[in-house]
């Protein structure tokens, strides 16, 4: 990256800087092989010289974009990884996004700061409930998607229904951009609809070979039944280009990655409370998405990953942090490569930075130059499972209460403080976020703790005037908490006891989310 100084910058030259940003998240159902394909897109954009994949031994299995522990043993994607690096002229931000649904949250709040997305899809499986899932967010925000259909070297589904089932579950255009040409143990490489070129061994084939055979016919049939690229409809949201390959052969990941630089989406507009703000505005502003504890467990950091939204960032300058009002230094920003940083001197809107600190900010913040804005569309959803907290060593209670609010301030879970004092109860989206939030205690902070069940099953925060919430705290004790920013929330024990609460409370409102970030 660069590490020029912080010399003035022109209208021209900050547009131009700005329009070279391409900032994306890779999103797929648990094994697409989408963590693979951020290995290989990694390589072959220069950025790693030896890539893994989660499945492989040794050397192979130490991939680059899953950094902790619990990824490493269950070959899976526990956090949202930030890597920047540059490629074909432009500046790739690329975030490799959790793939299993307990870690949706965390996948939502990523999307909130990216331009693009692609989705990796199983050419065996084809949609799959995590992907349409994901999917519904993207379209929520309109983010342009580019689709990659992985593992042709392997028994795929036949190219037209794979395409068709996009189409009719996604309500979604589909353009073909590649082709592939054989499959399975035949499959030999694919040929760019674009260009008429021929990628992989498949160029050394005669024309006489079974798959070339195969491949006219097809793209006879692709090139009258489909529709051609449109810049207009992939911006908008409603095309997705198509790309076939093998992430573990390496084929189709060029192909990706040109068709990023050439078509990406531009670093977009973002929306706050009071009106949009656009990317090449001269003021900084930045969202705080993603909050990340202990990268380097040995100093305890605590890095808060931002998205600049406008302007030109550089080390050294002051942003007031419009939560708190206060002014917030910004003295070491970092640029990252998972668990890897270097100095960032200067960065641009669409890059993602991560900014040292000690808890001032928090998922959801604004950081701005002079402006009084808030970004909006980062959420809290109501958590599926509530657990209270069990701790095995009385001694460690203190170091426990702090090791929650930290992780909560993460985002690994939710914490609610019974207003009746007991045990604090955390929520999660699914098991597996309590393995992690286990495994990190132990390995983090040395608290060995257990979890027991509770009576309750929903949580919603509750809104209304200050003095009807204090009256139905105090009727309602023993199921009130507090939240990590002193937020009352309601626990019920069933769908029934909710619903009556809601009717008997008219003056009161329930929520299943809360936008975050904002003043309480």
């Amino acid at each position: 990256m660069s590490e020029a100084a912080s010399a003035p910058v022109s209208a021209t030259g900050l547009g131009s800087e700005i329009r070279r940003r391409r900032t994306f998240a890779i999103i797929s159902h648990p094994d697409a092989g989408k963590t693979t394909l951020t290995e290989r897109i990694l390589r072959a954009g220069g950025a790693i010289q030896l890539a893994g994949n989660v499945r492989a031994k040794g050397e192979r299995r130490r991939t680059k974009s899953d950094w902790m522990g619990i990824e490493r043993d269950r070959g899976i994607s526990v956090v949202t990884s930030v890597m920047t690096f540059e490629y074909g002229g432009c500046v790739f931000n690329l975030l490799d996004t959790p793939g299993h649904e307990d870690f949706s949250e965390d996948t939502y709040r990523t999307l909130t700061a990216v331009d693009c997305a692609v989705m990796v899809i199983d050419a065996a499986k084809g949609i799959e409930d995590r992907t349409r899932k994901l999917f519904e967010i993207c379209r929520l925000r309109d983010i342009p998607i580019v689709t990659f259909i992985n593992k042709m070297d392997r028994e795929a589904q036949d190219c037209f229904g794979l395409l068709d089932e996009i189409a009719s579950t996604l309500a979604l255009d589909t353009s073909p951009a590649t082709w592939p040409i054989g499959r399975a143990g035949h499959f030999a490489g694919t040929y760019d609809m674009r260009t008429r070129e021929i990628r992989g061994e498949a160029a050394t084939l005669a024309q006489s070979d079974a798959r070339m055979i195969a491949l006219s016919e097809e793209l006879e049939l692709a090139e009258a039944a489909l529709p051609l690229f449109d810049r207009e409809s992939f911006d908008a949201g409603h095309l997705t280009p198509v790309f076939f390959g093998s992430a573990m052969k390496e084929i189709g990941v060029t192909d990706l990655l040109d068709a990023l630089v050439a078509y990406g989406p531009e670093p977009r507009a973002q929306p706050s409370e009071t009106r949009e703000v656009k990317a090449d505005e001269e003021q900084v502003t930045a969202l705080i998405f993603k909050i990340q504890a202990n990268m380097d467990p040995n100093h305890r950091d605590r890095m808060a990953f931002a998205r600049i939204c406008s302007g030109r960032l550089t080390r050294g300058m002051r942003l007031k942090h419009v939560r708190t009002g206060k002014q917030f230094a910004l003295h070491t920003p970092q640029f990252f490569f998972a668990r890897d940083r270097q100095l960032a001197e200067e960065a641009f809107a669409g890059d993602v930075v991560g900014l040292p600190n000690h808890g001032t900010l928090r998922i959801g913040d604004t950081l701005s130059e002079t402006e009084e804005l808030r970004f909006t569309g980062v959420p809290h959803f109501a958590p599926e499972i509530l657990r209270r907290v069990r701790l095995d060593d009385a001694m460690k209670a203190k170091k426990l209460r702090q090791a929650l609010v930290e992780l909560a301030e993460e985002g690994v879970v939710q914490l609610f403080r019974p207003q009746d004092g007991l045990p604090p109860i955390v929520g999660v989206v699914g098991t597996l976020q309590l393995d992690v939030l286990q495994s990190r205690l132990q390995g983090e902070y040395g608290v060995a703790i257990g979890f027991e069940s509770t009576p309750y099953t929903i949580a919603r925060w509750v809104t209304g005037e200050r003095t009807k919430i204090e009256a139905f705290s105090m009727a309602n004790r023993p199921a009130m908490a507090d939240d990590l920013d002193s937020d009352p929330v309601f626990l019920a024990s069933s769908n029934f006891m909710m619903r009556r609460t809601v009717e008997m409370n008219p003056d009161l409102a329930f929520h299943d989310i809360k936008q975050i970030g904002l003043s309480s």
